[in-house]
């Protein structure tokens, strides 16, 4: 059975609410939201990169090449359309019915992607560039977790990416810029955010990048006081530019992205200023000024 969630409340009343890990946002919420993605855009154009978006379903045979299904199927969240022999079957379907009976679907070619660079990497397929490539891009999000938790993991949400493609250097110089940048924006708001290595299965487990990923973690997490990761920097070394064909300087190119889930910033500042979202937006407008 559904359950809804608990709500946060702004000084309009209830600011969201959350049903099977599907989240309804109303204004100081979707005010917040915006104001959050003004700042993490901005660093992103500031570092010179150019805002793009792409298509909001990825082909499943590209993200076959990208180890998808041996890393990821535990988190997919396909799309599929219905057969046209069974429209009938469907119209038929008793009104208590609560799913589309499988049987009745073609075979899913498309996928809900589970973060916003996918769409970036399959892009970037087969170009060449020799000096660094930075992009920003936001894009709603899937993933199939294991259970729901407000504002903290839904199963559909917001994320803003600022990604960098070419030389080892220039990924490593990308990640350390915004990694200062957050300390200080979440200082500024008065957030403490503890940073902890993570790991990100990119790479098949078996594989010799998972052990130099044991040796040298890829990814840090930007972990609120209850453990909600608002913010993530990741290193994806020649993945990416090898499995795609994207080139710098003439050899496979290094990427990395920097990752904010937007609801949950949303819930961590309503958590901080205890639900007041006007007094929360307040502060990221004062604190984006200076970050």
């Amino acid at each position: 059975m559904a359950v809804t969630e608990p709500t946060a409340t702004g000084n309009t009343g209830s600011a969201w609410s959350v049903r099977d890990g599907l989240a309804s946002l109303d204004e100081p919420a979707v005010l917040l939201k915006g104001a959050l993605d003004a700042v993490f855009t901005r660093w992103g154009t500031e570092a010179g990169a150019r805002q793009q978006s792409y298509p909001p379903l990825l082909p499943a045979e590209e993200l076959r090449t990208l180890d998808y299904f041996r890393n990821f199927p535990h988190l997919g969240s396909t799309v599929a359309r219905i057969r046209p022999d069974r429209l009938a079957a469907l119209g038929a379907l008793p009104p208590g019915a609560t799913a589309l009976p499988a049987a009745d679907l073609a075979d899913a070619t498309h996928m809900l992607p589970s973060a916003a660079c996918y769409g970036c990497f399959l892009h970037l397929t087969g170009t060449s560039a020799d000096t660094p490539v930075l992009i920003t891009t936001v894009a709603q999000c899937f993933r199939n977790e294991d259970h729901h938790d407000g504002l903290r993991r839904l199963w559909g949400f917001t994320m803003r990416e600022i990604v960098c493609i070419g030389s080892a250097e220039a990924v490593r110089a990308h990640l350390d810029r915004h990694r200062e940048r957050i300390a200080a924006f979440g200082a500024a708001l008065g957030l403490t955010l503890d940073r902890q290595p993570a790991t990100d299965p990119f790479f098949q487990k078996d594989g010799a990048r998972t052990l130099m990923q044991m040796l040298a973690p890829v990814k840090d997490e930007y972990l609120h006081t209850d453990g909600t990761a608002v913010a993530s920097t990741n290193n994806h070394r020649n993945f990416f530019g090898e499995r795609r064909g994207i080139r710098h300087a003439g050899r496979p190119a290094f990427t990395g992205c920097v990752a904010f889930g937007l609801e949950r910033w949303v819930h961590a500042l309503g958590d901080l200023f205890e639900g007041d979202l006007a007094a929360a937006l307040h502060a990221v407008r004062q604190a984006g000024r200076y970050s």
